[in-house]
């Protein structure tokens, strides 16, 4: 987990940086993951290991939502170059694109931060959730396994980042009416998916990509 968070978070800060930069991060990054694989072997510390794991995940996502907010939300880019009419549709289609994204974003969250519930909660009460499984018997002991639960919850919620983070790349670089998210039901999993032709007028699209043009002083400055 350690070890995919880091590249997570390699991928978040070194978009828009230079070569220089994305190396002494990725040499940074290897040297931390290597430094709490150790120090956790060594203390064999479940909370150590939950309280690295945490304050990573939370680094890279709180990052990824200033990446978004700065350089999707209009109000955010208002030296961005185009018509009136093309600059008002754009804007409307990315305000709906962040509504979708921040609804994704809680979706993961609020899955993430469940599994990770339940990890605490079975590593404070193993004994009496071990008795309790004993006693119910399978297969419904397998609903009290909270470690499972954890290892489900949290490869769910991770997995609605990396949507969320796919999706937010292709934004970042312009590329809004090219794509588009599918998720028909709360309770299926969603996807990024090429359009098959490009949403709205030639107008519209050749006006993503002078945003996302536009935006390139932001990303820079990041």
């Amino acid at each position: 987990m350690i070890y995919t968070t880091c590249l997570m978070c390699f991928a978040t800060f070194s978009y828009g940086k230079s070569r220089r930069y994305s190396v002494v991060l990725a040499v940074a990054l290897i040297g931390l993951s290597l430094f709490i694989t150790l120090y956790y072997h060594y203390l064999q510390d479940p909370a150590f290991h939950q309280n690295a794991y945490a304050i990573l995940t939370a680094i890279v996502l709180f990052r990824a939502m200033y990446v978004m907010e700065v350089n999707m939300r209009p109000r955010f880019r208002a030296n961005a170059k185009g018509s009136s009419a093309a600059q008002e549709k754009g804007d409307r289609r990315d305000e709906q694109i962040l509504r979708q994204m921040w609804t994704m974003i809680v979706c993961g969250l609020s899955i993430f931060l469940g599994g990770f519930l339940l990890w605490h909660l079975d590593n404070e009460h193993c004994s009496t959730l071990r008795r309790w499984r004993r006693e119910v018997g399978m297969p419904w002991g397998f609903v009290l396994e909270g470690h499972g639960w954890w290892h489900l919850m949290t490869g769910t919620g991770a997995y609605f980042y990396i949507v969320w983070g796919i999706w937010l790349r292709h934004c970042l670089n312009g590329r809004q009416d090219e794509f588009m998210l599918r998720w028909p039901r709360w309770m299926s999993l969603p996807a990024i998916e090429r359009r098959k032709t490009p949403a709205g007028d030639g107008a519209s699209s050749v006006n993503g990509h002078a945003n996302g043009r536009a935006n390139a002083w932001v990303k820079k400055e990041l």
